[in-house]
């Protein structure tokens, strides 16, 4: 008689420790109900026409394997052929086990609940649970007795078990207990038990977390446990995570794959997926679900924060779904797709994919209607926000048609429409329509469109006025605009900001602001430095503002590291060097204020420092600019010698010696310096000039080899000129520039530069022997424009290779 757990229970052995089973005495295994072949008690009991009995499955296999091998059939036992095969089931028989199996089961599960407890050995515990999953595999309405005996929330409440074998057990006895059964799930739904089981996923032992998501995956499968499992804090996030892992092994990264499949049938479900970057399940309703169910999945992608990637995938899988939408004339539904395309139009890659899904018309004509069936302000900004994304995105916006009668974005017709809402609606949406336009001057394909609707439109006054609006980003939309308008309307921008309006003095005050750089301030600095720098009347403005000393200050301030860098670094400080330098368009002004201003705060030594911020290439040209506009004042300003006192005796002058005056330039003659009369010699500025004729940017070159040109110019000595740049070993790299032919306004320089030099006889020597110069002097003498073919002529004279025939024509007379 048996008196523990049934052998067939179990796994690894009964130890020492469950010897309490063996107390409990249960009917003896009877001879009959043993199978002969199996050893095991029969289930479904057959007899052979002998009167031997077996268990079915048993005897066909037998019979099976005798016609196999091409032997006669024959009773296992006896050895005896048999005349039939026929096989007459034992029913009594039958009977009888499946009581004794019912009382001995019922024995058993008793002792089971007895040993499903915290207290009772590991050992026992593990016996009891692999009994459990071997009744129920062994029927299917096993599962039911389990149920009835209560053994469902005993197996849960090991789950606490401080060992893990049983923890892992556990897991998967209520995992085969649970399968298929939905009363058994519905168990599993109640109190705590599922966010007991979502704790495993997080365990270090990966048999646990494999259990547990194989569990999770069979509760799944009930609609009531989804909404279970997907209210349990961080259970989706945890299973995305699995689901997308690499670590894992396959078979725990699908069955956390099939589960969050099955959670998505629930509609929170797939809002915390969508959380969690899971964006399928959300799409895949948003494409297909019903009109209600499109709407919430709308309004939640416009709630989502999506990377960029992300962004693209969403675009491309329900962008032209969300267009659709917003065509509705459900308000709802056009509010929940325009907050959805904001979202993803934001990046530049899915905007294109917005746009080639025809996002456009529908746009503008959100923005343009008028009247009772126009768009909530609201909404129309978030239209102005999407179409400002869109069009920031450097698609080609000349050829897409966006209105009726075939118009474009940049027609004339829609740029007075966009600039009418942006002088009559809000900030908001003002502020995302001027940076429509900010997109759209920033393309040279759509620019001059937009400048002639603007001329047209008499609104320039209007735009430059936001430059004061006290919201930010306003001003800076504004800003960057009249800043991508200044090449193309310079002068009538100057003259909007001339005058008593205030507009400028705003433009310095940003500009100057004692904050770490922003993007409000490189724009104002940009624009302020894309006015014309010849205007007179602006500069003397600027002045009397006291610009010219702010930005002396800001600049001074950057050069010693006291202001914060940031990413505007270095557009702001282009910007404000390149509004100082203006000033030196204006020295021979009447009244001398910009020449003093030079003066008391050096401006030419900061200059000559600015020249050497490698890396800053528009620093270094435009330093190098207002160089050559200071070096061309210092013939008029360097101080001459004066001549001998009047009234001195002629009659003895031939016995004197002039007198002898040290501390001349020798270029221009006078007495110089670098503060007052703005001498590059003065200043050593000579050699880092001739250090830029190297540079890669041929602006920086040509703005270099300008301020050179300076000291051969006319009213000065060239000769000692000359021999300043023979000092600064500048003659060479001239020549190279000449050489290298890279633009043509370069080589006019170039060669203007090399005409001077050759004047001197040693370098006219040495250059004639290199055919290389003679070679470029020949190529602009019979391809250049008039006035470089006449200074390529008189170059090509000084090395003897055009006859010089006045000077012969002299000798003859």
């Amino acid at each position: 008689m048996a008196g523990n757990w049934d052998s067939s229970y179990e796994q690894g052995g009964q130890s020492d420790e469950s010897h309490h089973f063996d107390r409990l005495h249960l009917e003896p295994i009877y001879d009959a109900f043993i199978c002969p072949l199996t050893k095991q008690v029969m289930r479904d009991p057959v007899t052979l026409e002998n009167g031997q009995t077996f268990e079915r499955e048993a005897i066909e296999k037998w019979f099976k394997e005798c016609r196999e091998n091409g032997r006669k059939l024959v009773c296992p036992l006896t050895l005896r052929e048999l005349r039939s095969a026929e096989l007459n089931p034992s029913i009594a028989l039958r009977n009888t086990i499946e009581e004794w199996n019912a009382r001995n089961e019922a024995a058993q599960i008793d002792m089971a609940r007895r040993s499903l407890s915290l207290s009772t050995p590991e050992s026992d515990i593990i016996l009891a649970l692999n009994f459990v999953q071997d009744l129920c595999l062994k029927s299917h309405s096993n599962k039911h007795v389990i149920r009835h005996a209560e053994l469902i929330p005993m197996i849960v409440d090991v789950l606490k078990s401080s060992s893990r074998r049983v923890r892992c057990k556990a897991l998967e006895t209520i995992r085969i207990v649970v399968e298929d059964d939905p009363d058994n799930k519905d168990i599993m739904a109640e109190g705590d038990t599922v966010r007991t089981v979502v704790k495993f996923l997080s365990h270090e032992q990966s048999k646990e977390r494999e259990e547990a998501v194989a569990l999770l995956y069979e509760l799944s499968k009930s609609e009531r446990l989804c909404e279970k499992i997907g209210s349990v804090n961080g259970a989706i996030l945890i299973l995305v995570g699995m689901a997308s892992s690499n670590s894992e092994n396959v078979l725990t990264v699908d069955r956390a794959e099939r589960t969050l499949e099955n959670l998505a049938h629930c509609e929170n479900n797939v809002r915390q997926m969508a959380e969690c970057g899971r964006l399928q399940p959300l799409l895949h309703l948003l494409l297909e679900g019903s009109a209600e169910t499109k709407l919430s999945m709308a309004a939640l992608l416009g709630e989502l924060v999506l990377n960029n990637e992300v962004k693209v995938f969403v675009a491309r899988t329900a962008g032209f779904s969300l267009i659709n939408l917003m065509n509705s004339s459900d308000v709802k539904s056009r509010e929940a797709a325009l907050k959805a395309l904001n979202q993803i139009s934001s990046d530049d890659t899915s905007a294109k994919v917005l746009i080639e899904a025809d996002i456009l018309p529908p746009l503008v004509k959100d923005l343009l209607t008028v009247g009772a069936k126009q768009l909530p302000m609201r909404l129309k900004e978030v239209s102005a926000t999407i179409l400002a994304n869109v069009v920031n995105s450097g698609y080609d916006f000349d050829s897409i048609e966006v209105g009726p009668d075939h118009q474009v974005l940049v027609s004339e017709e829609i740029i007075h429409n966009l600039l009418h809402l942006i002088s009559n609606t809000g900030p908001a949406i003002g502020c995302k329509l001027l940076q429509v336009l900010v997109g759209l001057t920033s393309s040279p394909s759509t620019v001059y469109s937009v400048v002639s609707a603007i001329k047209s439109s008499g609104a320039l006054i209007s735009l430059v006025q936001f430059v004061e609006a006290p919201q930010r980003d306003l001003r800076l939309a504004s800003i960057k605009l009249l800043q991508n308008l200044s090449p193309h309307m310079g002068p009538e921008l100057a003259d909007c900001l001339r005058g008593a309006s205030g507009q400028l003095g705003s433009l310095i005050r940003v500009t100057s602001e004692n904050v770490a750089i922003t993007e409000e301030q490189a724009a104002a600095a940009g624009l302020l430095a894309d006015l014309p720098e010849r205007d007179a009347g602006l500069t003397r403005q600027m002045l009397d503002e006291g610009a010219f000393e702010l930005f002396i200050s800001k600049i001074t301030r950057i050069r010693q590291g006291e202001t914060r860098g940031s990413r505007f670094m270095t557009p702001y400080l282009e910007g404000i060097v390149k509004v100082l330098s203006r000033i030196t368009f204006a020295l021979s002004d009447e009244s001398g204020a910009a020449r003093a201003l030079c003066i008391e705060h050096n401006l030419a030594a900061l200059f000559i420092d600015l020249l050497q911020m490698n890396g800053l290439d528009n620093v270094q040209m435009v330093s190098a600019m207002a160089l050559e506009n200071l070096s061309l004042e210092s013939k008029n300003l360097t101080k001459l010698p004066e001549s001998a006192p009047p009234g001195f005796c002629a009659v003895f002058s031939c016995l004197s010696k002039p007198p002898i005056i040290t501390g001349l330039c020798k270029v221009h003659l006078g007495k110089c310096s670098l503060r007052e009369t703005f001498c590059l010699l003065a200043g050593q500025a000579v050699d880092k000039l001739v250090a830029l004729l190297d540079h890669t940017k041929e602006n920086v070159v040509e703005a270099s080899l300008a301020a050179v040109c300076t000291l051969l110019d006319d009213g000065v000595d060239i000769d000692e000129g000359v021999h300043a740049l023979l000092d600064s070993e500048g003659v060479k790299p001239i020549l190279d520039v000449l050489l290298e032919k890279r633009t043509d306004s370069l080589r006019r320089r170039a060669v203007w530069a090399v005409e001077r030099l050759l004047r001197n006889e040693e370098i006219a020597y040495e250059v004639s022997g290199d055919p290389n110069v003679s070679t470029a002097l020949v190529d602009l003498f019979q391809h250049g424009d008039f006035q470089t073919r006449q200074i390529a002529e008189r170059a090509l004279k000084h090395v003897d290779k055009i006859p010089n025939f006045s000077g012969i024509f002299a000798n003859i007379s």
